[in-house]
C-alpha cells in the first residue's frame, strides 16, 4: 500500500524554476538535450517512485530487515522490485556522464531527487548513495581499465557499491585505521583487516558489489594522509569482467 509521503512540491518547483536560474544553466552545452519541461517530468516522476515504492518499504525494513542465513543476505519483500524500477530508470546515473551511459542532468536537479529520496526511505537511498559514490569515485580517479571495468556497470545499478571506511577503533577517528594493504608482484594488493557499519556490504539486489576499502600501505605516514582507497569488488573480475 502507498504511504502518504508527504512533500510541498509547488514549494521545491518554485526554487527550481522560479528562484533559481535553472532556465539559465540549462542554456549550458552540456545540458543543450534538457529543458525546463523535461526537468519538471523528471521530478514529478521521481516523487512518485518515492511516494509509491519506496516509503512503503519502511515498515517491513524495520519489522523484517535484511536477514542473513547460510552465508547470504537478503533483503525484505519489495527491495528488489524498488531497486529494479531505479535502475531500470537510469536513476542512479541521474547525474553521470552520458559516456558511462548516464542522464548528465544538473546536481541542482539531483538535489531534488535525492531529497525525495532520501526522505522517503533513507535506508533504501543510503546504497543508492553510496553506489553512485562507488562511480563517480572510480571515474574521477581510476586508471583507464578500472574505468571500463567498473564504471558503466556501478552508476547504471547493475552493480552496488559501498565504502569501507569504519574499524572497532576507528569509527569518528578515520585517520586510527590500521587495515592495512601489501602491493603483490602482479601489481595488485593484499588487504588485511576488519570492517565494520558497512551500508550495504552484502544484499541480494545485485550479482556484484564493489567496495571502496581505505587502507594503509606499509610505508604510509599516521593519520588520514596515510590513507588509501582500494577496489574490492565482492566478485573478483578479469580484466574483461567477472
Amino acid at each position: 500500500p502507498a504511504v502518504d509521503y508527504k512533500v510541498d512540491l509547488r514549494d521545491i518547483k518554485f526554487q527550481l524554476f522560479e528562484w533559481l536560474p535553472t532556465a539559465e544553466l540549462l542554456e549550458a552545452e552540456q545540458f543543450a538535450d534538457w529543458d525546463l519541461e523535461n526537468i519538471e517530468m523528471v521530478l514529478d516522476e521521481a516523487l512518485k517512485i518515492a511516494q509509491e515504492q519506496m516509503a512503503p518499504l519502511n515498515e517491513i525494513g524495520d519489522r523484517v530487515g535484511a536477514q542473513w542465513s547460510d552465508g547470504e543476505v537478503t533483503l525484505p519483500e519489495g527491495f528488489k522490485e524498488a531497486y529494479k524500477t531505479v535502475t531500470e530508470g537510469g536513476w542512479i546515473g541521474l547525474l553521470a556522464n552520458p559516456e558511462y551511459g548516464g542522464m548528465g542532468l544538473p546536481e541542482l536537479l539531483g538535489t531534488a531527487v535525492n531529497e525525495f529520496f532520501n526522505g522517503s526511505n533513507v535506508a533504501f537511498s543510503l546504497t543508492l548513495m553510496l553506489t553512485r559514490g562507488v562511480g563517480h569515485m572510480i571515474e574521477g580517479f581510476g586508471t583507464d581499465e578500472q574505468k571500463q571495468l567498473y564504471v558503466e556497470k556501478v552508476l547504471m545499478g547493475e552493480w552496488a557499491g559501498t565504502m569501507c571506511l569504519t574499524e572497532a577503533q576507528a569509527g569518528s577517528d578515520v585517520g586510527a585505521s590500521k587495515t592495512k594493504a601489501v602491493k603483490n608482484e602482479d601489481g595488485s594488493y593484499q588487504i588485511t583487516g576488519e570492517k565494520i557499519f558497512i551500508t550495504g556490504g552484502d544484499h541480494d539486489l545485485t550479482d556484484n558489489i564493489v567496495h571502496l576499502v581505505l587502507a594503509r600501505t606499509p610505508d604510509a605516514p599516521v593519520g588520514t594522509n596515510g590513507l588509501s582507497l582500494f577496489i574490492l569488488p565482492k566478485i573478483k573480475l578479469n580484466p574483461d569482467g567477472p
